[in-house]
């Protein structure tokens, strides 16, 4: 099992030897504000090609390379007015911006699925500190099986990766629970690739005009991470928007809805009894976990609002349900 130190205990320790690890080409699993990350050296082919191998991730779905601050991020990616608004109004945050990348950007291709541009976000707290002294940009997607629940804690990588990795960096829940907001500016258009842990109206508001959505986002280019129409995927079947829930069934709520067929539910859980979007972003995925555990016919999902960070949850919950080939979420 791979090792796990805890950061408020052991910062020092956890800094140098994240590095130490970094530096032989292998993958941290380290904690960020939205999910844990699987991190190694976006310039390094090997180590990128260790992070498909541990997470089985299909290659033409790209990275985000995670810097430490904007001035590392102007050493690799080229901004334009928008994303620099975007990045000094948000970063360090659940932002990530699609930018092409300098004429001498060392971030290697693997990292970019051969792409010319390049996904870059600043995060919060210790992921930011790690890549500081580490001295270059981290390619960090979730920690997780590729296509499975992202984790929100160490223990969840633990028992996904945890044979396949040396290193677990321990920094407690993740607080905002799923994963960044993807941007990309064409022109005067904004556009979003992923909903994510920073709110699509919050961003409207930053640049005084509307972000475009795809119509059909299971049908877009794979431009940047998340966008696969399967991903997020539990063993179980899921079913969304529900108000009753069928026998040998696991039931997902929100708000303390009112759910027809509570008894013949296996499990029942709440994202929010309050009702609060932020509260159930930060538990999605680690009670989509807790449910995964189970041996469920099905997990329904009662209905959540789209506003705000809804947009984010019902995305990744339709993702969850979107049909794959059993093969790829066979254990």
């Amino acid at each position: 099992m791979a090792e796990i130190i805890d950061i408020a205990s052991e910062h020092g320790w956890a800094l140098a030897r994240g590095c130490q690890v970094l530096e032989d080409a292998e993958p941290v699993a380290i904690p960020t504000e939205t999910v844990y990350g699987l991190a190694a050296d976006a310039t390094n082919p090997r180590a990128i090609t260790r992070i498909y191998e541990v997470k089985s991730r299909p290659r033409f779905n790209p990275l985000i390379a995670h810097m430490s601050d904007l001035a590392m991020a102007e050493r690799y990616a080229v901004f334009d007015p928008l994303s620099r608004k975007l990045a000094e109004a948000f970063w360090p945050g659940p932002l990530t911006l699609i930018l092409p990348l300098t004429a001498d950007s060392t971030i290697h291709p693997l990292c970019t699925a051969g792409l010319d541009t390049v996904g870059v976000r600043i995060p919060q707290g210790f992921a930011a500190e790690l890549i500081a002294a580490f001295g270059r940009p981290l390619a960090a997607p979730s920690a997780n099986t590729s296509g499975r629940v992202s984790p929100t804690e160490a223990e969840h990588v633990q028992g996904d990766l945890g044979d396949k990795i040396q290193l677990i960096l321990d920094g407690g829940p993740a607080g905002v629970g799923v994963e960044s907001t993807i941007i990309k500016i064409d022109g005067d258009k904004v556009r979003l690739l992923r909903p994510g842990g920073l709110a699509v109206s919050a961003i409207e508001a930053c640049l005084g005009r509307d972000v475009m959505r795809h119509d059909n986002a299971a049908q877009a280019a794979i431009e940047a991470p998340g966008m696969l129409a399967s991903h997020y995927a539990p063993k179980a079947g899921v079913k969304l928007d529900r108000l009753h829930v069928e026998p040998g069934e696991i039931l997902i709520n929100f708000g303390n809805q009112p759910i027809a067929g509570l008894d013949d539910a296996i499990a029942i859980f709440d994202l929010s009894p309050r009702a609060s979007l932020s509260e159930a972003a930060a538990n999605l995925f680690a009670i989509m976990k807790m449910a995964d555990e189970l041996p469920a016919r099905a997990i329904a999902f009662a209905p959540i609002p789209h506003h705000d960070l809804g947009e984010a949850i019902n995305d990744r919950i339709a993702r969850a349900a979107a049909p794959r080939p059993e093969a790829r979420y066979e254990d």
